[in-house]
């Protein structure tokens, strides 16, 4: 058994917990279009990806590709628009904001302070989600409240000041045996590195594996104190 199925193992699911994403999720599509739907393809997203698809709701899906995604995430990818027979939209950073980050501070400058880690994400997540986002009334995240200490808290609903839009988090109050359960009963594709102690996975240099009993969001930005570990695309005010 996988590690992600051990996950889920004798863990039930709430019935209500799926009733409630699918109901906001089609309140949103129904309430706030255009809407659409930030997909990092981690687990959590991925339980929204099934969600929206297997019941064609009308949101768009779309990923921020930022040059550096681990190659399991590229598999997923492929994977997924297979499984569900659908092509996300994919974002890019412009490669002249990238060229003039690696030119003035070098390939890995994030490692070396917080300032150049923002904005090395900046170049390659926040400008691409504003143009993702441009157009929208609103957007929806597979965040959860659980997750670090910058989501204490988190709403179903806020306000993105910062885009100037509604921000959506239908599964704010799940707990990651609730999302594994999920994925195991639905048989939905998963990134390969959860197998390998990955449960926070976001671009190849910032993550990596972490031991049993670690925060889950240690494997990301290790070099961070964990109360300022986010990329700019969920400052943890909002609202």
């Amino acid at each position: 058994m996988s590690d992600a199925r051990l996950k889920a193992k004798n863990h039930e699911l709430p019935t209500a917990k799926v009733d409630a994403a699918l109901a906001l999720l089609r309140k949103i599509a129904a309430e706030y279009a255009p809407a659409t739907f930030a997909n990092s393809l981690g687990a959590e997203d991925m339980v929204l990806t099934d969600l929206i698809l297997k019941h064609k709701i009308d949101l768009e899906i779309f990923l921020l590709d930022t040059g550096r995604l681990p190659t399991e995430t590229y598999d997923l990818l492929a994977a997924v628009e297979k499984k569900y027979a659908t092509t996300l939209k994919v974002f890019y950073p412009k490669h002249e904001l990238v060229e003039e980050y690696v030119r003035t501070h070098g390939i890995n400058a994030f490692y070396e302070s917080m300032d150049l880690r923002k904005g090395c994400c900046y170049v390659r997540k926040v400008e691409p989600l504003s143009r993702a986002l441009a157009d929208k009334k609103a957007w929806v995240t597979g965040l959860r409240a659980e997750q670090a200490a910058t989501r204490t808290g988190l709403p179903l609903h806020e306000k993105d000041t910062g885009n100037g839009i509604e921000k959506f988090n239908p599964l704010a109050d799940w707990s990651e045996k609730d999302v594994w359960a999920y994925i195991a009963e639905n048989d939905v594709p998963y990134n390969a590195l959860h197998d390998k102690f990955y449960p926070s996975i976001g671009c190849a240099p910032c993550t990596r594996s972490v031991t049993p009993g670690e925060d889950i969001r240690s494997g990301r930005w290790w070099w961070e104190s964990a109360d300022s570990k986010e990329c700019g695309l969920h400052p943890k005010k909002s609202a």
